[in-house]
């Protein structure tokens, strides 16, 4: 059979013909490399209700600041036999409004939400091809290459996140033969008011510089603007900001705010104070001069340029209990800092890099001191939102009777013994930052359907309150367990797990770092930070000999506090010697040395189980003995789980999570 190349071009409006663009020819071009032909049936796959309602949290800020904006357009185009779409970056559509009509008429080509409209999938269409082109895109009728989508007009604008990434497609499709020339125009004019949103709502507690060559601009689509960090440093600038200062983004990150204004930070604000009028007049570094408004939020001018307002100290307890100078360092501390030499690290700080203020949950995982709560922290720091709050919560230290109230806050006799006046929760308090959730995996199974609400409606409810408090948060969580195998025993919810896991990273354990000595120094040289003293403190070469064997089963926290004693103790060389060091250190570098030796020997038989079996079936056994021992126990104090958990010396929640599957008979109220 003859292949028959399809060539666009018929009328569409009032007798005018569609000839191709070289831009829709190119379409059409990749369309047929795809495979597709022009009368084949479009792929009408729809997904289904539950992974299209994960498509659109996952895109729920895209959302948030589209559908406003498609809501006036909507009105703009009413009674025009159309619709408007939001799609993702893949093509994917979200939502869609329009005339009824229409929207009876789109449906049978599948232009609804949880359809696929990429190049790949529907051939030449303007979604598909606006996000292949990276530029708007308008499609008449049959320059489709599918006929079964030519009775379509499409006007389709890209819209890029402030960080210059495409994140979705806006379009408004009709009826050809009802296309109007300004469709385009207000498409565009949309979008630049998403991308507004967007980029004031990441870039909120920043230097902004909106500026224009004419003062009645400013505060409108036209205005450009620019964001800039405290000390000057260039974060991102729209639109309009790039075509005035005729810079794509990837030139202006280059520059700075002296750079490009003429004049830092500092001079700004003060330049600003002394004016009587709130609008500046500015010279570019091109020689322009523009009228200029600037906006600097949380902020304090200091000698050296800009300061973030002091920040509430809840990062735990080594915060807590820190010096100023560890509790500065903690503050400041940047991703850089933590990429001491090791490979694995090193990946992952430049995988951390590329979704930093892209609200992207994070998931860290790693053995328990492995520095998760650290490189939380300096992301927090390099992030858009480093002039917040940062609030870290470790789900494992506080008691399952008081988590909801920490998380989520209390009123006034909301329970007994609530403070009068109520509490403000840690999500509250994370309001404009980050909030980090240390050991996410211990926190309680009914809890966590209320974290999942927190994360999808960014709403909070307090105990015994009726009211709800917006929040806006970026979510950092960590944890040592496995949550898959915690999702499979029913411990740990799966649409909470998927909430959470945008990114997943994993700290390798100290015992396989490769920047050992490095990180003992930078450790030092805290310690010597938290004395106050000034002394130096090193290694003898003997001792870093010992530190290299030791598998530090502790990892950080262990490595830290047996530093931290060491150094209380060296003289007044300041060197770590093997006689400062504690006994329990030695006890670990022989368990680490007898490990070889242990698994090249057959394993010992435990109890009347045979020498032959497999640490695994080891493992299980003893996991089954345990389960028989908790369940005589739960028996003899008639099932009540407290009673039971006393007896065998845990907690409550341990005795849950050993035994998922059981359920109190008797509350603590009954004993």
């Amino acid at each position: 059979m003859r292949n028959v190349v399809h060539r666009p071009g018929r009328a569409v409006a009032g007798g005018e013909s569609s000839w191709p663009t070289p831009g829709i020819q190119k379409a059409h071009e990749r369309s047929q490399g795809y495979g597709l032909l022009t009368g084949a049936r479009p792929d009408y796959d729809i997904l289904p209700t539950s992974e299209l309602a994960l498509k659109v949290e996952q895109n729920r800020i895209l959302c948030a600041h589209a559908m406003p904006v498609m809501e006036t357009l909507r009105d703009q185009i009413v009674n025009t036999e159309s619709m408007v779409v939001l799609t993702d970056a893949q093509g994917l559509i979200l939502h869609s409004i329009g005339d009824d009509d229409f929207l009876a008429r789109a449906e049978k080509v599948a232009l609804r939400p949880g359809a696929q409209w990429s190049e790949d999938r529907q051939g030449t269409n303007a979604i598909g091809t606006a996000l292949a082109e990276r530029s708007a895109t308008v499609v008449h009728g049959d320059q489709h290459f599918l006929e079964a989508n030519r009775f379509l007009t499409c006007s389709s604008v890209p819209i890029f996140d402030p960080y210059g990434d495409v994140i979705g497609v806006l379009d408004v499709t009709g009826d050809y033969r009802s296309y109007h020339q300004h469709t385009m125009a207000l498409a565009k004019m949309s979008v630049q008011m998403i991308e507004n949103h967007l980029f004031s709502a990441t870039f909120r507690d920043t230097l902004q510089v909106g500026f224009h060559s004419r003062p009645e601009f400013l505060g409108t689509l036209m205005e450009g603007i620019a964001a800039f960090t405290g000390d000057g440093r260039f974060l991102s600038a729209n639109r309009s900001a790039q075509f005035q200062l005729g810079l794509p983004l990837a030139a202006l990150r280059a520059h700075t705010l002296s750079s490009l204004f003429g004049m830092t930070s500092a001079e700004l604000v003060d330049r600003l104070r002394a004016s009587r009028e709130p609008i500046l007049s500015l010279n570019l570094y091109n020689g322009a001069t523009v009228c200029a408004s600037v906006t600097f939020r949380r902020a304090l001018q200091t000698a050296s340029g800009w300061q973030a307002e002091g920040r509430r100290e809840t990062g735990g307890q080594a915060q807590a209990g820190a010096t100023p100078a560890v509790r500065t360092t903690l503050r400041t501390l940047r991703l850089d800092q933590l990429d001491t030499g090791d490979p694995q690290v090193s990946t992952v700080i430049t995988k951390v890099r590329k979704v930093i203020g892209k609200d992207i949950p994070l998931l860290i995982t790693g053995e328990t001191g492995t520095g998760k709560e650290l490189l939380a922290q300096a992301i927090h720091n390099e992030s858009p939102r480093r002039s917040g709050p940062f609030v870290a919560v470790n789900c494992a230290s506080i008691p399952e009777t008081l988590i909801e109230s920490e998380l989520f806050g209390y009123e006034e006799g909301a329970f007994t013994g609530a403070r009068r006046k109520g509490a403000v929760g840690k999500i509250v308090q994370a309001h404009g930052g980050t909030l980090f959730l240390d050991e996410i995996g211990d926190m309680p199974y009914p809890l966590q359907v209320r974290l999942l609400r927190v994360l999808q409606e960014r709403i909070v409810n307090p105990l015994g309150s009726t009211k709800t408090i917006p929040v806006d948060i970026a979510i950092v969580c960590a944890t040592h367990r496995d949550l898959r195998e915690m999702i499979a025993q029913n411990r740990f919810r799966e649409d909470l797990y998927y909430r959470l896991n945008g990114l997943v990273v994993k700290l390798p354990p100290l015992r396989e770092r490769k920047d050992l000595a490095v990180v003992i120094g930078k450790m030092l040289e805290r310690e010597a930070l938290r004395g106050g003293a000034g002394q130096h403190l090193s290694v003898a070469p003997e001792v870093m000999t010992l530190f290299e064997r030791c598998s530090w089963p502790g990892n950080f926290r262990q490595l830290g506090n047996l530093l931290r004693t060491a150094a209380a103790m060296v003289e007044d060389d300041g060197e770590i010697r093997r006689e400062h060091l504690p006994d329990d250190f030695f006890d670990d570098l022989q368990k680490a040395n007898d490990a070889p030796a242990a698994a090249a020997a057959p394993a010992p038989a435990l109890g009347p189980g045979p020498a032959t079996e497999t640490p695994a079936q080891q493992a299980t056994r003893l996991q089954d003995v345990e389960a028989q021992a908790i369940a005589a126990t739960l028996a003899l104090h008639g099932g009540n789980v407290s009673a039971a958990a006393r007896a065998l010396g845990v907690s409550r929640a341990t005795l849950y999570r050993k035994m998922p599957s059981i359920a109190p008979l008797k509350s603590d109220s009954d004993e």
